[in-house]
């Protein structure tokens, strides 16, 4: 029974799954956007909305389970200091999606993901 299973499987096991979600959110959390299909953006937006919520609390505690989700420091200790100040006020919704049409190879639907909000960076500022 499927009874609380969230997420689709994506033709991979749950390691494989968790870790592929973790890279793209770490992705999207450096460059701002990443193009991707559908159902892998679908996957990504959860683990990045969650760790940007994680951000917005601020504690070593959330700090540590953000490092956790995204098993990568350098964008963990980004995220708590540049990106989840930017969302400080919003209460969810941290990305967008956007269809961009199928693609060439195998006409699998093709999205842009992107955070909602322009967050800065060293060099100026990101999608």
């Amino acid at each position: 029974m499927r009874h609380r299973r969230r997420g689709p499987k994506l033709n991979r096991d749950s390691a494989h799954r968790s870790a592929m979600a973790a890279n793209m959110a770490v992705a999207l959390l450096e460059h701002g956007r990443i193009q991707t299909t559908e159902a892998k953006a679908r996957l990504a937006r959860q683990t990045a909305e969650r760790a940007i919520t994680l951000g917005k609390q601020g504690t070593l505690h959330a700090r540590r389970q953000a490092i956790s989700l995204l098993r990568n420091k350098p964008i963990t200790y980004r995220l708590f200091d540049d990106i989840a100040p930017v969302f400080k006020d919003v209460p969810g919704g941290y990305t967008r999606v956007t269809k961009l049409g199928p693609r060439q190879g195998d006409a699998a639907p093709m999205v842009l993901l992107e955070l909602s909000r322009p967050v800065p960076t060293a060099t100026g500022v990101t999608a």
